[in-house]
């Protein structure tokens, strides 16, 4: 396959690809933008391969960025080669990644997720900072956690600002999106423990709250746990602050009941 050169800002091309920016555009597309050759190298790894790899004409020659190539030509993908301006305007940075590529977004369907193929599962309800909802996903990813679950209106893990924030995880971890209803008649079945946050709960997270495979459910950044989705829990737990802080970061307090729930016991 030929690499097609472009070097026109207006061009059809460069103008899909800049749109996956706008979540309206992701959703009708099913596509998504990732920056950067450890992002695609992470890709690969996974068998996962671009439908599109944009180059920018002064990439240097990298062993990662051949094997990017003939992926992308093996699966019948289509490669261009841009210039900077290029790269800028979709990167919307002053210095962008010399490497762009589009792939499939990825759901897994709730009722075929299997509890038991990992220690611990994250769902969060309406989580609405992209960079909490990438961290969390790069987090769960780290602590061996089978996926995240996402409950409601939650904002889009594949928009660029979240995926950036997984450096490269979401090619690794589960991705499940529903409704609260949904997610409330399948916790049903759910084979372990089932445990929530909240500001109000007495009991701090501990070894016993944790059977495996757990559940662990976290709340918006602003609300927290809505109620129906903590009565659903089989505890809810609060992370004890021993300083000045009355409260901790949405990915941060995640990241702890991550390897809480994961802790070899």
């Amino acid at each position: 396959m030929s690499e097609r050169l472009i070097t026109s800002l207006t061009n059809d091309t460069v103008k899909a690809v800049r749109a996956l920016h706008m979540r309206k555009e992701r959703e009708h597309t099913g596509q998504f933008l990732s920056e950067g050759l450890k992002f695609i190298g992470e890709a690969l790894d996974m068998g996962r391969t671009p439908r599109l790899l944009m180059v920018g004409m002064e990439a240097r020659p990298h062993a990662l960025l051949d094997r990017a190539r003939a992926a992308t030509e093996a699966a019948g993908g289509e490669i261009v080669v841009v210039t900077h301006p290029i790269l800028e305007k979709i990167s919307r940075r002053d210095n962008p990644q010399t490497v762009l590529a589009v792939f499939d977004q990825v759901y897994t369907p709730l009722e075929d997720i299997d509890p038991t193929s990992a220690p611990a599962w994250i769902a969060l309800e309406q989580v609405r900072d992209p960079g909490n909802l990438g961290t969390i996903i790069r987090t769960a990813d780290a602590a061996g956690c089978g996926g995240v679950i996402l409950i409601g209106d939650c904002v889009d893990p594949y928009s660029v600002e979240a995926v950036r924030a997984t450096m490269g995880s979401v090619f690794a971890v589960t991705l499940t999106r529903t409704t609260p209803e949904a997610f409330l008649e399948w916790r049903k079945s759910w084979p372990g423990s089932v445990i929530g946050t909240r500001l109000d709960a007495t009991e701090a997270p501990g070894s016993a709250h944790f059977t495996r495979p757990s559940l662990v459910l976290m709340g918006n950044e602003q609300a927290g746990l809505t109620d129906a989705l903590a009565a659903a829990c089989d505890v809810n737990v609060k992370i004890p602050m021993r300083g000045r802080a009355d409260s901790l970061n949405l990915a941060v307090a995640t990241g702890i009941m991550a390897y809480a729930a994961t802790e070899d016991r």
